[in-house]
């Protein structure tokens, strides 16, 4: 299970591993978090090979390579490594923000044994990191609800012998087609974004739209019985249309379009995708 964690607002792209119960963190995000470097692959390269020049045996021990989200959307392999493994390389790099970075990665820990145990943290989690992302608590409630839907959404397709995660990209990016007129990739575009979450940086509207495109998709394909990829992908086509045609009525009645280039991003960051 891939995952974003927040230190300080600061992303770091993570992934949880269900057979050894270990979270793995992408060494290069936690470089650039603490040494604000402009460059953390370079830094990270240097850094293995003084490693091995001072005699650290265990270092490609530690380092695990998963796929992870990156800036362009797509899955690459990357160096990662468990809390223990982070805590020896950690030491390693000068930073002030180091003794706070080792106390944040326990507390990681000792959440994920909380959310196993008790589920209903996890969705307590995730409503404090959009509270201090400064989301209002009409956004959060959307974005809750919306994520409510799209499980179900997907419960169906696994039960229905979609298993992929790639066969999940491509009839979540048909449904999303339908509806706005635009790739995931092209929304994305619009709004300035690369490995953020879409979601994440819709407005309400957008995301009431597409919790109607993947509620209408999931009732169709229900309806119809729809099984493996393509029968789902027509049915994903059909639950598109519901709020392509919902969406287009909104906007002749207001004169606004739905589909937005706004985002959540800091405004030093917005200027960046602009230039």
């Amino acid at each position: 299970m891939s995952n974003i964690k927040l230190f300080e607002s600061q992303k770091i792209r993570t992934h949880w591993d269900n057979e050894k119960e270990l979270w793995f963190f992408s060494i290069i995000d936690v470089i650039q978090i603490l040494t604000d470097s402009a460059n953390p692959r370079r830094y990270w390269s240097d850094l293995k090979r003084k490693l091995e020049a001072e005699g650290f045996v265990q270092l490609y021990e530690i380092i695990v390579q998963l796929k992870l989200i990156s800036a362009d959307a797509k899955k690459y392999l990357t160096d990662c490594a468990d809390v223990q493994g982070l805590l020896r390389i950690i030491q390693s790099i000068p930073s002030p923000k180091a003794e706070p970075f080792k106390q944040w990665l326990a507390k990681v820990g000792f959440e994920r044994i909380q959310e196993i145990n008790d589920p209903v943290q996890s969705i307590d989690r995730a409503r404090e990191n959009w509270q201090k992302l400064g989301r209002s608590k009409k956004w959060i409630q959307q974005r809750m609800t919306g994520q409510e839907t799209r499980s179900k959404l997907t419960d169906y397709w696994k039960q229905s012998g979609v298993e992929k995660s790639n066969e999940f990209a491509l009839l979540t990016n048909i449904i999303h087609e339908e509806w706005t007129g635009l790739t995931v990739k092209k929304h994305k575009d619009l709004k300035g974004l690369k490995s953020q979450n879409l979601r994440d940086h819709m407005n309400e509207a957008e995301l009431i739209f597409t919790a109607l495109a993947e509620l209408s998709t999931r009732q169709i394909a229900e309806s119809e019985q729809a099984k493996g990829l393509d029968e789902n992908a027509k049915a994903g086509k059909k639950g598109g249309a519901v709020a392509k045609n919902a969406r287009k009525e909104l906007e002749a009645k207001t004169g606004k379009s739905v589909i937005t280039g706004e985002n959540f991003l800091p405004p030093k960051e917005t200027q960046r995708k602009i230039k």
